[in-house]
């Protein structure tokens, strides 16, 4: 699927979940959706666009907590990003471990050092943290005040 079908598809489905899309490069495009819809969007690509999860990855910005879920579509190599920005003062969001299994450890690793609560997530036990640092310590979180 290319970047412009792939894009207009998310648009159509998932009309009032979508903010923003963007074209980065030849192979990849990013969809920032809202965080309430990011079961029903990935159930979609999963599904409906037989994509598959890579990996997903979060920052601290001055805009919040953001995650970028990664996905490919592997007949042409592109890749798929769907972004969500959740609150520093509350970042949560459904847990895709129950459907995906390959996200089980990376959303334990996402909480441990970025304090995101990953509701409904079957195994919330620490796999990184014990001992390393203390808890309601998030690590990766920026002092965003101190920033340029």
């Amino acid at each position: 699927m290319d970047k412009q079908e792939f894009l207009n598809n998310i648009k159509e489905k998932f009309p009032d979940a979508v903010r923003e899309t963007i074209v980065l490069k030849r192979n990849r495009a990013t969809v920032e959706i809202d965080s309430s819809a990011i079961l029903e969007i990935s159930e979609h690509l999963l599904s409906e666009l037989d994509m598959r999860f890579i990996i997903a990855t979060a920052v601290h910005t001055k805009r919040g907590i953001e995650i970028l879920y990664h996905y490919a579509d592997d007949t042409d190599g592109n890749i798929f990003n769907i972004n969500v920005i959740l609150p520093v003062e509350n970042p949560e969001i459904e847990s895709l471990a129950n459907r995906i299994s390959a996200a089980n450890w990376i959303e334990r690793e996402m909480h441990e050092i970025m304090g995101i609560t990953f509701t409904n997530h079957p195994e919330p036990e620490a796999l990184i943290s014990e001992g390393n640092w203390a808890e309601g310590v998030y690590p990766y979180r920026k002092d965003i005040t101190q920033q340029n």
